[in-house]
Parts: C-alpha cells; structure tokens; sequence
C-alpha cells in the first residue's frame, strides 16, 4: 500500500510538472522528436501545384481524372525511461537527492509524451533489472510509473548500464525514444551503449551532484562508496588531496562528455542544486534546429 507521504508527493509532482508541460515543454517534445515517417492516409483529386510525383496511376486509370496518394507523418512513439536506482543516485546535498532530481524530469517527459498520444515505459535498474513497466499511454499509467520511480528500493548495490541497455534492446523490438538517467558511475558500457544509439533514439540524462565535484575542508573524514560499501579515511584540510579529487572528477566527467560527442549522442547535465528548465529547453532547442 502506498503511503500518504507518497501520494501527497505524487499528487504534487504531477501539478508542478503538468503545468510546465502545457505552458513549456509539450510543444518542444513534439517538435524535437518526429514520428518514425510518413504514411499513407487518402487519396483526393489533383489540383494544381501538387507534386505530379505522388499521382496514384491506378486510380487515376479508374476514374479517368488524375488523383494523388496524401500520406501524413506517423506520430505515435515509444518513449522509455530506463532510470538508474542504485545506491549512489539517493545522495544529495542540497535540495534534492539526484534520485528525486531524476523522477521530476522523468514526470515531465511523460506528461509531455502522452500529451502528444505516445507510450511511455519504464525500466528501473541498479547491476540488475529491478522493474519493468510495459509502454502504454494516459494519465493513468503515467502516475503509477511515477509511483514505481518513488516506491522501487533496489535489491542490487551496483550500476550496470550495459545490462539494462541489453535488456531494453531485447524488450523493443522497433525504433523508440530511451532516455537513460543515471549519474553513470559505471564503467564499461559503452558497447551496447553504442548499439542502443544505433539501434533507438537515445538521450543521456547525466544527473549531478556539485558535492561529488569537489571536497570540503572538514578534516579528516571517511569516505563510504554506497555502491561497494568500501570505507576510505582521508584528510580533506591537505590541498593536494582535495585538488587531486577534483582533478579526478573533472577528467571522468570530460571524458564522458567527449564520448557523447564522439558518438554523436544527445545529453543532458543537470545539477541537484540548479533548475533543470535551461538544459532541458536547450536540449530540446538543439533537436529541434537539426531538423
């Protein structure tokens, strides 16, 4: 049973994110991801300044007058959000945990979705597949899958991307929106990460936290990986631990960034501390000017 806490969340998540979906972001999610194409829908009479090239000649030939095949563009999609719940995604210092920050962008790329008659479905995973709900469309199915995103406790304690890619790819069997929202603290992925941008439309929604960037002068502290468990002990008053840290952060999250670039990947940064509205509307804004 879900508790009032939860329900009050949701209820108040989906007014927050409904609004900026009618007066923001419904109309930048139907232009920046077209349908699969374009198909057949009538055939009328010729008039003058249509293209001879779409004259249907068998009707034509029936009829005696010359008629044109109409096609108009297959909207309907998948959307899928595959959501990384493993432990690290619960950390947050500020506002929000980064898991929190996932299931509000998660809302909104729904509701935009079945505003725009498309399916959405969810995968959520931590080294293994925690839960699946199948693509459908309504108001309905949009709030369980946010239900799902606010109730799911992993069992696993590790990330594996490239497990859940594995399964989408054999879950889908045609050409679908997936959005992956992880921290992608996670190595060794990038294989079937490469398939499934070749094989679907894929968006990396790389969630943040500015206190992973960089250390506090606090002293000596200990260190708990909440995905192994393993327990460091470092002193963060030496300048060259903490520069050393934040060296190390800035190089994985170039490199992660170059990656997306070189495979010509759509992502999206977002940061627990800051509004998700800007790199969302540029995200959409750069689809949009490719078409």
């Amino acid at each position: 049973m879900v508790s009032k806490d939860i329900l009050s969340k949701i209820r108040k998540l989906e007014i927050r994110t409904k609004g900026l979906v009618n007066n923001v972001f419904g109309g930048e999610y139907q232009s920046a991801f077209k349908g699969r194409g374009m198909e057949f829908s009538e055939v009328r009479e010729y008039t003058f300044g249509d293209d001879i090239r779409q004259i249907d000649w068998n009707v034509t030939a029936r009829n005696g007058e010359p008629y044109i095949k109409v096609f108009e563009e297959e909207r309907e999609q998948t959307l899928m959000l595959c959501v990384d719940i493993s432990p690290s995604g619960f950390f947050g210092s500020r506002s929000q945990t980064k898991m929190e920050l996932a299931i509000e962008i998660c809302a909104v790329l729904a509701f935009s979705a079945i505003k725009n008659s498309d399916k959405v479905g969810l995968v959520l995973f931590s080294e293994k597949i925690e839960k699946v709900v199948p693509p459908k469309k309504g108001r309905t199915h949009v709030l369980r899958l946010i239900r799902e995103l606010y109730t799911t406790k992993p069992s696993g304690t590790k990330t594996s991307i490239s497990d859940a890619l594995s399964y989408v790819n054999k879950l889908l069997n045609r050409k679908s929106i997936i959005v992956l929202a992880s921290d992608f603290q996670d190595q060794s992925f990038d294989k079937q990460h490469r398939i499934t941008s070749r094989k679907h439309d894929l968006v990396n929604l790389v969630i943040n936290d500015s206190l992973e960037d960089e250390l506090p002068n606090i002293g000596i502290v200990p260190l708990i990986d909440a995905e192994t468990g393993r327990q460091t002990i470092i002193d963060t008053s030496s300048k060259t631990v903490r520069t050393a840290y934040q060296e190390k952060v800035l190089r994985q999250k170039r490199e992660l960034k170059e990656y997306f670039v070189k495979n010509k990947m759509d992502s999206i940064d977002v940061y627990t501390n800051e509004s998700y509205m800007k790199p969302l509307i540029n995200f959409f804004q750069r689809r949009i000017s490719r078409y």
